[in-house]
């Protein structure tokens, strides 16, 4: 039994060939009645449009690709919802890469997507070489989203403010009267926004003598394993400002491990609000970075280049918000 057709579908609907496809590309030209008319015989008819010939009649695939630089930071989840969400309000499709393991397979990471002919490029963390994806931009509308490196002309950059939210949750644990503070930092442009926020807020408060960053790699592991040197230390510190949520979920295991009681012995915050810091049983004080936000203001700024390429790139930072919880609290003593 042959698939319908669009002819089935014009036929089913009383209405022409024509008529269909404006329905089916989402035109506003469409009376309502005539437009419920179509879809409802074609889903009587079970038809699906042809996405192939439709492209190559469009000379578009809407579709999006989507290059993370990391698959498993939960931070990403909330950040795709809000991508997501607004492209598929314009008909629009996700593809997924893992530019890590493109990168493993000494793959350009963006290659596999510009060979399946995306309409736009959205890369999300923080890449190797940003200036890579110069080659990217010269074809299709490309935007970086949660990541602050340099990039190459004409590609925008939307992320959170990542200096202020570090200065956020550095001056919740002073005002709590914490004076030893530590951060377990992170790397890349966005872990040296947060480290310098810390460092900042503990100089302008006279505290500089006592702020210590442990190196960290963004990984529960890496959050855990410096913990236990902090905790190590002669003059262990009475709160942990680490760089990531998943992070602080080492630090918590670290604590957990060596006896210490979570905010009663040591305080521990995080970064990102992800869904593992609003766990009942976790509820870590963390920063909102707003990141289902910049998933859309992400989609926004591809949108609009579609509409209008060409220009200038820009830089689009959504504001911070402290979420306090139950693993901060005041210090037994100093």
């Amino acid at each position: 039994m042959r698939p319908p057709t669009i002819r089935d579908v014009a036929d089913r609907a009383g209405v022409s060939k024509s008529l269909v496809s404006l329905v089916l590309r989402g035109s506003e030209q469409v009376r309502p009645e005539k437009r419920e008319a179509v879809l409802r015989a074609a889903r009587d008819l079970g038809y699906r449009p042809n996405a192939a010939a439709r492209s190559l009649s469009e000379r578009r695939t809407r579709t999006v690709g989507v290059l993370l630089n990391d698959l498993r930071n939960p931070w990403f989840v909330d950040l795709l919802d809000g991508l997501n969400s607004l492209l598929h309000d314009h008909g629009l499709h996700m593809l997924l890469a893992d530019a890590r393991l493109n990168r493993r397979a000494g793959q350009d990471p963006a290659g596999p997507l510009l060979d399946l002919r995306v309409d736009g490029l959205v890369v999300v963390g923080t890449l190797p070489d940003p200036a890579a994806l110069g080659a990217a931009a010269e074809r299709i509308p490309v935007v970086v989203a949660g990541a602050r490196e340099p990039v190459p002309a004409g590609v925008d950059v939307v992320a959170g403010d990542d200096e202020h939210g570090a200065r956020l949750v550095t001056e919740h644990l002073i005002g709590l009267g914490h004076r030893r503070i530590a951060h377990i930092a992170g790397y890349g442009a966005v872990g040296e926004l947060r480290r310098r926020g810390f460092e900042a807020v503990m100089r302008e408060h006279g505290l500089a003598e006592r702020a210590v960053v442990e190196p960290g790699d963004m990984t529960e592991e890496g959050g855990y394993r410096g913990t236990v040197r902090l905790l190590s230390r002669p003059e262990r510190p009475t709160a942990v400002f680490a760089v990531n949520d998943i992070t602080a979920i080492g630090a918590l295991s670290a604590a957990a491990e060596l006896g210490l009681r979570v905010p009663r012995d040591l305080s521990v915050a995080g970064y990102d609000n992800t869904s593992i810091a609003r766990l009942r049983h976790v509820w870590l004080t963390t920063v909102d970075d707003t990141s289902h936000e910049v998933g859309r203001r992400a989609a926004r700024c591809l949108l609009d280049r579609f509409e209008r390429p060409g220009g200038a790139g820009r830089t689009h930072l959504a504001g911070p918000a402290l979420e306090i919880r139950g693993t901060t609290a005041a210090p037994l003593t100093e």
